[in-house]
């Protein structure tokens, strides 16, 4: 499974590696030549010394212009060591494969995103030896997906724009979007960025919003992410037993999907809901509460 902001931002592009060409094409715009064929490989760039050197990802794209070694380091902050590593990366894998490598930085932060974006240049002025230019993909230019149409013709960059917005007023919009255009791919994969997304929200509401939706659609608690959860609330159960623990959490959510979504619960709608002991019904409700646009339409065949 997944265990961090740092994997997720760069596994993605293990996951589905026609997605970074996307993105160097239309978010970057950068003329990238269209690849015949693309593959990932080995990461570890060790020398025979004691001195280990590993990026974070590493694919071989096959085009009709050449051969091209697509390096992405997943970034969190600045990190000046990079002056370093980086240019050693690039350099250490033109010499091993004799192709032309082409470093892309991804990172949630824009301040990271400025910082890694200026070209490292080693040399003295007007006439560095070797200059450095990071392509970088981050929240000023990876494109906000809120649409579920938009979302569906694009599952993968939809993906990455949850894994980069999923913080603030459009998370909700976002990870909605996304929820629905996970059921219309296959489930193996779906549950790849299921945990790539959860891997990446670092709002606490946020993530909750996200398990929530997943529960909601019956999918998220089928996968091995949501196992952890799940044993939190079999803890939780076993102390005020198990059918009222499931029972209160699933009301819970049904309110609080309401809530993130900005659908107003009044007083009534919050009372019957809290009041509910039927796990189905519960579920039923939940389900709704992902589409409807008034909290009484929870109700509206009964």
């Amino acid at each position: 499974m997944v265990g961090s902001t740092h994997e997720a931002l760069h596994r993605i592009f293990q996951k589905d590696p026609a997605l970074l060409t996307k993105a160097l094409q239309r978010v970057l715009e950068v003329p990238f030549p269209e690849p015949r064929e693309i593959a990932a490989m080995n990461v570890d760039l060790t020398e025979i010394e004691p001195v280990e050197r590993r990026v974070d990802t590493l694919l071989r794209a096959e085009t009709d212009e050449g051969t091209y070694l697509l390096v992405v380091e997943s970034q969190g902050k600045p990190d000046e060591r990079k002056r370093g590593s980086w240019p050693y990366y690039l350099a250490f894998l033109y010499e091993k494969y004799r192709c032309e490598p082409v470093l892309i930085v991804t990172t949630q932060s824009s301040a990271t995103a400025k910082w890694a974006a200026q070209p490292i240049q080693l040399g003295f002025p007007g006439w560095e030896s070797l200059t450095v230019r990071p392509l970088v993909l981050g929240p000023d230019n990876v494109p906000v997906i809120a649409d579920e149409r938009e979302a569906v013709r694009d599952v993968p960059l939809a993906v990455l724009s949850a894994m980069t917005h999923g913080r603030g007023r459009q998370a909700p919009a976002i990870l909605e979007s996304l929820a629905a255009a996970l059921k219309t791919i296959d489930r193996d994969s779906a549950a790849v960025f299921v945990q790539f997304v959860d891997s990446c929200l670092d709002d606490p509401q946020a993530k909750q919003m996200w398990r929530d939706l997943m529960t909601a659609i019956q999918y998220f608690w089928r996968h091995p992410l949501a196992e952890q959860v799940r044993e939190e609330g079999r803890e939780e159960g076993r102390e005020e037993g198990r059918e009222q623990g499931r029972v209160q959490e699933r009301a819970e959510m049904v309110l609080r999907l309401l809530e993130w979504r900005g659908v107003p619960v009044s007083d009534p709608v919050r009372e019957r809901v809290d009041a509910c002991t039927d796990l189905d019904q519960l579920e039923i409700w939940a389900q709704r509460a992902v589409h409807v646009t008034d909290a009484a339409e929870l109700f509206a065949e009964e």
